[in-house]
């Protein structure tokens, strides 16, 4: 059971809502550490002046930020105190917006807000107008030492989810981005036919049907190499796609999909039809 990493308010006009923060995501990988071939022991590093080519003691390191090439100012923790941001414990909400006007470009990390004790009825309150309106309520918090820009949004029908999100300066600018092609001009042929492509493809999203298979064939491989087993490993060689005629492509790909949903329909017809479990939020 997840605990919460903070507790306080959501405020917009003269309305409280007491609230608590968790975790929404778990990100899961396979980590690995650097360790000593001979020995199996763990690789340490050393703190060392790039100078002097000496060990460093940590009562003797400082933050330093780069003005020049190879230029730092050394800054004290203590002259930054200043200007932290306040701890608040409120999330005030200054605008509302569209749900739809908000580029998923700029979420950044995921929490869930639970009501606090005696906010029940608040939050609810809260939860419903915004159902109702499709609207994002926008404001800021502090995690820990950070301010956040966030967005609070309704996730499913039973709670709100706070994103903390990118300032526009942290978002790269597309112009900036090289070899972008002017917008090229398409015919109606092949955009008759992609739209019948991604009408084939179109289902209800099901986070469900999708596995990060790489850390399963991973950690599979580790156990197995761990029991001592003898792994042999398939190397195959890097296909490098083909620059195919775009209506041939197409039409290959249309047929393809069609086969397929027939094959999809037949098996809905034998009862081995997938039921989703999860609603499509209004």
């Amino acid at each position: 059971m997840p605990r919460p990493i903070w507790s306080g308010a959501i405020s917009f006009g003269l309305v409280t809502v007491p609230v608590k923060l968790y975790p929404a995501v778990q990100p899961k990988g396979v980590s690995f550490h650097q360790v000593d071939e001979a020995s199996g022991s763990r690789i340490k590093y050393k703190r060392v002046s790039e100078k002097t080519g000496r060990d460093v003691p940590y009562e003797r390191i400082k933050k330093g930020y780069e003005v020049d090439d190879g230029s730092y100012v050394v800054i004290d923790p203590k002259e930054l105190e200043k200007f932290a941001p306040e701890a608040t414990r409120r999330i005030d909400i200054t605008d509302f917006v569209d749900l739809d006007e908000i580029d998923p470009i700029y979420y950044e990390h995921t929490y869930f807000l639970a009501p606090d004790k005696g906010g029940d009825k608040a939050y609810s309150l809260l939860l419903k107008a915004m159902e109702d309106g499709n609207k994002v309520g926008i404001g800021r918090v502090v995690i820990r030492t950070k301010e956040y820009l966030a967005a609070i949004r309704p996730y499913g029908k039973k709670m709100l989810a706070l994103e903390t999100m990118l300032f526009p300066d942290e978002v790269v600018d597309v112009e900036d981005v090289p070899g972008l092609p002017e917008r090229a001009r398409v015919g109606d042929k092949e955009l008759k036919m992609a739209r019948q492509l991604i009408d084939s493809l179109a289902d209800e999203f099901d986070p469900d049907k999708y596995e990060d298979t790489y850390r399963k064939h991973v950690l599979d491989f580790i156990k197995k190499k761990a029991k001592g087993k003898t792994i042999e490993i398939e190397h195959r060689e890097e296909e490098k796609p083909a620059v195919a005629d775009l209506m041939d492509a197409l039409r290959k790909s249309v047929e393809g999909s069609s086969k397929s949903g027939r094959k999809r329909a037949s098996g809905s017809r034998n009862g081995r039809r997938r039921v989703s479990t999860h609603r499509r939020s209004a």
